[in-house]
């Protein structure tokens, strides 16, 4: 497996992690056992850079990482994150806090779930506007002093966000979906983290399955899937959207590789500082995502597929009007 550095700590991660996500929500029912299968199966492939948030299966994710760790924890690299609270009561309400005393309280609740004394990336899941941005890195830095966490995070926030709080502290990371379908992080973002030494950390990088061929039609999701209230995954939408990834289909057929794999080394091949992190709940396909980082697109693939995939081609907004809300932007 290819490795790439994570930020200026001076270690690295494999180039391609594992987004544990869907393993207890939003994509459907998950399998305990079939996950853990699959956190193995990803360790045996060399992905070692795993990620969870506090907030995906209301702990649960957390819990399930707690138990794969046992025994494997030196071998493997950890991001969590905060700021997105949920109501036990109505899990679809939520609200974001990045305020000091809830960032205490939120990281010695993952270590708990984690059953681990040191998380090794924090991320700030969603940013507090109603915070300033060098108060809550400033929480984030004592838990550093604490022991209780290796290095910074953000995700989802403008580059001057980052600038920002990189001058209180050094941030190791960024993560923020891109992908062939959503590359707004191309305007300034990655040109920000390559300036600062930041790694940029790309979830969501197959497009939520869409860019692996896996998504035909609406009917694709089960109930209660996420996608179906994402503006992309509805309509006339979808439907333009699919005709892109006609497109992608027979690039990889020229290349004798899935879908999913060329979006994956498109990524890897255009961004040398770049650490996608495709989600999955299922070992087959986490040995397949692995298998990705060993191909190599030319000048000429990359160029074919940032055509194809031009920005004002891909319909739809990449959530919900609620849920982008969260999202900053420049």
């Amino acid at each position: 497996m290819l490795r790439r550095p994570l930020g200026k700590t001076g270690i690295t991660v494999s180039a391609i992690g594992l987004g544990c996500m869907g393993m207890s929500e939003f994509y459907g029912p998950g399998n305990d056992q079939q996950s853990l299968e699959t956190l193995a199966t990803a360790l045996d492939q060399g992905i070692d850079f795993l990620d969870t948030a506090d907030m995906y299966g209301l702990g649960h994710n957390e819990e399930l990482l707690g138990r794969f760790l046992k025994g494997r924890r030196e071998r493997v690299v950890l991001a969590t994150k905060f700021g997105i609270v949920r109501n036990r009561d109505n899990p679809a309400a939520r609200r974001i806090d990045n305020s000091p005393q809830y960032i205490r309280q939120a990281c010695d609740a993952s270590l708990r779930r984690l059953g681990i004394d040191t998380i090794d990336l924090y991320y700030i899941h969603r940013r507090d506007r109603s915070v300033a941005v060098e108060d809550a890195v400033g929480a984030m830095v004592e838990l550093v002093k604490a022991g209780k966490v290796r290095y910074l995070g953000l995700s989802e926030v403008t580059p001057q966000t980052l600038r920002r709080a990189h001058a209180v502290y050094p941030i190791t990371a960024i993560q923020s979906e891109y992908s062939l379908w959503s590359r707004e992080p191309e305007r300034e973002m990655l040109a920000t983290c390559r300036e600062l030494g930041v790694t940029f950390v790309a979830y969501s990088p197959l497009g939520r399955a869409i860019l692996t061929g896996a998504v035909k039609s609406e009917e694709s999701f089960a109930p209660g899937d996420f996608r179906r209230t994402n503006p992309r995954f509805q309509g006339e939408a979808l439907r333009k959207n699919l005709r892109l990834v006609e497109g992608l289909a027979e690039v990889a057929k020229k290349r004798g590789a899935s879908s999913g794999q060329i979006a994956l080394a498109w990524l890897l091949s255009k961004n040398p500082d770049v650490v996608p992190i495709p989600g999955t709940k299922r070992p087959r396909y986490v040995s397949e995502n692995a298998a990705a980082a060993a191909i190599r697109l030319s000048s000429e693939e990359i160029s074919a597929l940032d055509g194809l995939f031009d920005p004002a081609a891909v319909a739809g907004d990449r959530y919900a009007p609620d849920r982008m809300g969260n999202i900053e932007k420049a």
